[in-house]
Order: C-alpha cells, then structure tokens, then sequence
C-alpha cells in the first residue's frame, strides 16, 4: 500500500491506478506462519523433516482409511510422532540471533552425552519384547526399574533442563532435542509393548508393571515441555496443579478432600484411555488430524487467499467495510484452522492495517479482530476442534452439534457486525472505495473454490462418517485447483501433507496435554465433588449455578487453547450442569462458548493480544474493547438454558420466533453498547435499549412482544428524531 499524503488521504492508491480495480488484495494470508522459536532448516535437515512430517501426516491417512491399526496402539504412535516432530522443529530456548553469542561447546558435548543412557533405554524396550515374546509372562521389576525406568526418568528431565539453556542458530539442531525424541520413543515403544500383551488388564492395579509407570511419567514430562513450547506456559501451570492435587489431595479440606493414589497406580492408568489416551487424543488422533490435513491442502491451493478477496468484494464497500471484511474472513479461516491466536496472526496481518486506513482506531481495529477470529471457533459446520470433542463426550451426532451451533453462531457474528456498523456511523467512516477492491463479478467466477467445504457439509448430512467426508472433502481440494490458478501437482501434494504434519505439532501436543487433566480429574474424581458444589449452588438459584460454571469455565481457558480449554470444562463444569437438570447438549454447549471466548477475556487473552501486537494498541486495552464488541457471546449461552429453541430442540415455529427475536435484541444490545440507533441515543434511551435487548434475548413469549414493542418505539423515536440522514452537531448533542 502506498503511504498516506495530502493529495492521496487514504493511502491506498496512488491517484494514476484508480480508473482500474485491483485484481486481488490479499496475497500471503495463506503463506506459513513460521513461529518464533521454529526452527527453518537447509540441505538435508530440511529434507529428513519434511520427510518425517509428510509421512506421519500419511500414515494418518492410511490408518483412517485404508488399514485401521489397534485403538491404544494408533494414539500412542501419534503422540509419539508429535513429539518426535515436535521436538525436531521446536527449540526450547531463544534463538542465537545475528551479533549474539551461541551456548558453549561443552553444553553440546552434555547433550551428545545424554545420548547414551537415552539409547540404552531404547535398546532395553528390545530386549524385553525378546523376553516376552520368549514365553516370558512379565519382565523383572528391578530390570524394569534400574535398566529402563530411572535412566529414562533421568535422561528426559536432564535433557528437558539442558534444553533451555541451549542457544543456537535457527537452522542448527540442538542435541538436547534428539535425546528428548529418543526418549520419546522409548516411552513409546515400551507403552505399545506392554499394551498389546495381556498385562494391559492390569493398569491402575497393584499388579500392574513398574515400567507402565515410569513410561508414562517420562512421557508425560515430555508431552508437558513440548506443550510448553507450541503453546505457552497457561496449560502447563494448570496441568501442574492438577497433578499437585493427585497427590496433595488427601490433605485439603472440605469437598477437595479424597483418599490419595500413590504414584505407582496414578501413572500406570494415566497413559490410557482414562487419561491422556482418552477423549482428547481421541478426537486429535483422528477428526482433527484429518481436518488439518484438508486446511493445508486449502492453504496450498491458495483457497485462504480468495476467501478475503471474496470477502473484500463482497462487503468492502460498506461502511467501515475492512471491519465487515474482517468479520467475514476471518470467520471462514477461523472455523477451518482452529485457533482464534493463529487466525489473528493470518488474517489481522491485512484487515488491522485496513481498517486504521478507514477511520478505526488501532485499539477498535485489534478488537474486532480478535473478536471475529474467536467467532470461527463456533462456526458451524467444521466449529474448529471443539464440535469434534464434544461429539466424541456426549456421543451426539456431530452433524446435530453443527445444527445445534446455527443460530448461536449467527448471533455472535450478527452482534460483531452491528457493532462495527454502528460505530463505523457514530463516527463518519467510509467504506473503501470501487476502485480499491476486486471486482466481485471476476471472483464470482471462482466461486467454484467453495466447493471443497460444500462437498464436505453434503457429505456429512447425506450419512458419511466425519472421516469418511474430510477425506473426500481433502481430495476435492486437490481435484478443485486444478481448474483454478493455483493446480495443485506432486510437489504441491506433499507440500501440504508436509504443512499438515507441522500445523498439527501445537493441537495434538494440547490435547495431550488437556488429557492428563482429564486423567486427573476422572481418576481422583474432583469433576463429581465439583458437581455435588453446583448441586447445591443451584438448590439457591439455578442462575447462579449457572454464573459460577461461566467463572470456572472462563478461568480454565484463560491463557489456553481454546481445544483444551473446552476439554479441560468439558470434565469439571459439563456433568455439573447435567446433574442439575440441564440437558447434555445444552451443559456442553454453555460451557464451549465460555471456553472460547476465554480467548478475548482479560486479563489473559490471547486472541486479544496477537491482535494487539498487529494493531500496535495496548494488550490489555484490546483485550477490553475486544470483551464489549464480543459481549453477545457472553449473553447467548444463558439463552440456552432458558430457551433450548436457540439449539434447534422445539418446533419450527418456536426456533423461527427465538431466533428472529434474538436476533433483534442482539441488533438492540449492540446499539446499546455503542450508543447509536440510526442516530446518537444518550443514556435514557441506552437504558431502554437495553431493557428490551434483555426481553428478546430472554426467548419468553411475553418478553419477546414487550422488546419487540421497546425496539419499535426506539426505532420510532430516532427516525423522527434523526430521518435518514447524518445527524447536525446540535442534534447529536440533544440526542
């Protein structure tokens, strides 16, 4: 873009190219977000990764579709090969930059040290499956201890350590990380040797095996660093207080209190399906996997690129039309790519800048930035990862979850987009103009670019299995490029399943992770104590039941993904709500959307502070002007509750009437919040407008005609008041 000047105000063209639109704006939304501590390797480095990467994201593809592998076994293999990747890909320290000084030779020499008892751990899980498959019924517990366990402990934890104070070049390898990923294996290996024997049965037992424990204690630490890594410090915090209380637990007080497991049978079922083979990696090993699969090969075909041009044509000319774009873009990417922090990141990097250029303030630009990214998580069909979780919790349909999510959805981004409209009018702004946008005519012609999502929604309404649409749906992303400009051949093919493999790194860690809280939780049983607490809350108001489960569910997703964010109040807050009387879906639903939009709630909100770093505002003050322009979704979850019609549960006349009346409270409160109604309203009038936002919301027959009579009189009032036109100084001051 060229700079802003007195002859040229805008800053968007210069004055000679105006007579002709451009043929695209975005370019680069779907190029790779490398993070900060990535490594970018050259010559064969580079080329064993993309190896490694392409080939897990293969293998998934295999195992899903063509020769299914035994059910522990396959997500053992994915974590495993997550944390390979992971720790191959990922430092553990900041980078060495240019003029700075590298870490001393004899921290490598450690590192290349530690090799040696991480080898013999791995040669040892050889030498107990000749031992077993010898006619042996078990391995000796002193050999599982003093030959396998302690030097695997002991070498994961050191390397974990050294790891932090090795600094490199970005395109150096670190010793350190190739003993974590032989430990990595060793963990592994001994896990899937053990559980395909009938030793299995005894998980959680005095009988079980020594080594299950001490695998999964290593695997654990080595699950929580690499999560550390992908993912900040937030879940790791939360995963060590949970495993504090496994064993702190038996001296709290009050409803905390329960009898205590020793460490021996907590880690012997902790890695299972109790815990971090459970749910979680359940839903990563196989629907989230594969839809990661299908988002790299869009972004491979360019297909990111063509949603914000398609959105730009479409509403760039409204008022404030970069916001409205940034509603409609980023809700599409967001739903596919499932994180709010990395949509931010692929889309905030265009319409940020845009709407300043517009009249927005950075702080209102990163706000409704964050807060239309964070509404792609529940956008249905694809609703990020969390649709998949929740189906794979309650054992509802996927395909009801994504009916289910309509009207919410609708409702979150109608709230965005009346926010901006109204702000975008109290404050004079434009929208861009004809000249600086791409002709919608041209890009209606590649419309056919939608059809991958559509093959997918059809897909999975006709009866397919979820995998069995995602596959499909990922080689129509194929078959679809190659009528577009961006074909996509052999090379492009791998590229992507090599993205894949790489994109799919931070969720598989997280929902690891998210799985050894659930573990906790299902294990010392803290979820049916915190239960009994609703109960009880709720035999006061169920109202306030209700209020406490949005606090908890809140600051369990502050500062994480919103993936495990959702598993994590999926198992504390969701069987509370049930067990006081609110109907699974409903529970579930509540505390999704909570978990959610942790991600623009302050103090911690991620979403909020990537925007933040793009817009140049302060952090927390977008993350507050985010939390006002998402006010919506933290209203909508209540109207669950008191109107199951807002989840598709009632006749077609009920849902018709909760949604349109919804609908318009939403319209009421955004006016509200940003004191405009076709004309300024002063604080009476806010008063009144929110009154009858809460009667519509409220979903009652009664409430619903008393708003619709409020919002009537306001729209009255402000048309004879204001007309059609801009309000005069003196008529904005008296309104």
């Amino acid at each position: 873009m060229s700079p802003a000047t007195p002859q040229n105000p805008d800053g968007f063209k210069d004055d000679a190219l105006l007579a002709s639109p451009p043929p695209t704006i975005a370019e680069g939304v779907d190029e790779e977000v490398v993070e900060a501590n990535r490594r970018v390797f050259t010559g064969w480095q580079f080329f064993l990764f993309a190896a490694l990467a392409i080939g897990y994201s293969s293998f998934h593809l295999f195992s899903l579709n063509v020769y299914p592998m035994e059910t522990w076994s396959f997500r053992i293999v994915h974590i495993a090969g997550a944390l390979i990747l992971g720790y191959g890909l990922f430092a553990g320290a900041r980078f060495a930059e240019d003029g700075q000084s590298a870490s001393p030779a004899w921290l490598k020499w450690v590192g290349y040290a530690l090799l040696i008892p991480a080898a013999y751990t791995l040669a040892q899980v050889f030498v107990m499956q000749q031992t077993l498959g010898g006619g042996a019924m078990r391995i000796d517990p002193a050999v599982e201890s003093w030959h396998f366990g302690y030097p695997l402990m002991a070498t994961s934890a050191a390397a974990i350590v050294l790891s932090w104070f090795f600094r490199q070049a970005r395109h150096q390898f670190n010793p350190a990380d190739l003993v974590l990923m032989v430990c990595a294996l060793a963990s592994a290996g001994y896990l899937l040797l053990i559980y395909n024997t009938p030793l299995r049965a005894s998980t959680g037992t005095s009988f079980a095996p020594i080594g299950i424990s001490w695998a999964a204690i290593a695997g654990s630490l080595l699950i929580l660093e690499l999560t550390r890594r992908v993912a900040g410090l937030a879940l790791v915090v939360i995963s060590a207080i949970f495993l504090a209380y496994v064993f702190t637990g038996p001296y709290l007080p009050g409803f905390l209190g329960y009898p205590g497991l020793s460490l021996q049978r907590f880690f012997s079922q902790v890695y299972t399906d109790a815990g971090i083979l459970g749910p979680t990696t359940a839903v990563s090993s196989t629907y989230i996997i594969l839809f990661i699969i299908f988002a790299a090969f869009l972004q491979a075909s360019k297909v990111g690129d063509y949603f914000v041009n398609f959105a730009f044509a479409a509403a760039g000319r409204a008022r404030g039309g970069p916001a409205k774009v940034s509603i409609f873009a980023s809700g599409l990417m967001g739903m596919i790519n499932g994180t709010s922090a990395g949509n931010v990141v692929s889309t905030g990097s265009l319409t940020i800048p845009l709407m300043k250029k517009v009249g927005y303030p950075a702080r209102s630009a990163g706000a409704i930035e964050a807060a239309a990214s964070t509404g792609g998580q529940i956008m249905p069909p694809i609703m990020g990862a969390g649709a998949f979780i929740m189906a794979e919790v309650t054992g509802i349909p996927y395909t009801d979850i994504a009916i289910a999510a309509l009207i919410p959805a609708i409702l979150y981004f109608a709230s965005i987009y009346f926010m901006v409209d109204f702000e975008a009018a109290r404050k004079g702004m434009r929208g861009m103009r004809k000249d600086e946008i791409p002709l919608f005519s041209k890009l209606a012609k590649q419309a056919y670019l939608f059809a991958p999502i559509i093959i997918l929604i059809v897909a999975l309404f006709m009866g397919y299995s979820v995998i069995r649409a995602g596959t499909l749906a990922t080689a129509s992303a194929a078959v679809v490029s190659w009528v577009s400009p961006n074909k996509m051949g052999v090379t492009a093919i791998l590229k992507a399943l090599q993205l894949a493999g790489t994109m799919a790194i931070q969720i598989i860690a997280v929902c690891a992770c998210a799985g050894l809280i659930v573990g906790v939780i299902s294990l010392t049983g803290v979820g049916a104590r915190f239960s009994s607490l609703l109960l009880g809350l709720a035999g006061v108001s169920q109202l306030l039941a209700l209020f406490f489960a949005m606090l908890i569910s809140i600051l369990l997703g502050m500062g994480m993904p919103t993936t495990a964010a959702y598993a994590v109040a999926a198992s504390v807050v969701a069987p509370g709500l049930i067990n006081i009387g609110i109907e699974p879906l409903v529970a579930h639903f509540f505390v999704f959307y909570f978990a959610v939009v942790s991600a623009i709630t302050p103090p911690v909100a991620l979403a909020s502070y990537a925007a933040a770093g793009i817009s140049g505002d302060n952090p927390m003050g977008t993350s507050v002007a985010s939390f006002k322009i998402g006010l919506a979704a933290f209203i909508v979850p209540f109207m669950f509750f008191y109107s199951p019609a807002m989840l598709m549960e009632g006749t077609p006349l009920q849902i018709l009437r909760v949604g349109v009346t919804a609908t318009l409270g939403i319209i009421l409160l955004s006016g509200m919040v940003q004191a405009w109604f076709f004309g300024p309203v002063n604080v009476l009038k806010r008063v009144v407008m929110l009154v009858g936002a809460m009667c519509m919301i409220y979903g009652g027959i009664y409430t619903d005609i008393a708003g619709l009579a409020i919002g009537a009189a306001l729209l009255v009032m402000q048309r004879k008041q204001f007309g059609n036109g801009k309000p005069t100084a003196a008529e904005a001051s008296a309104g």
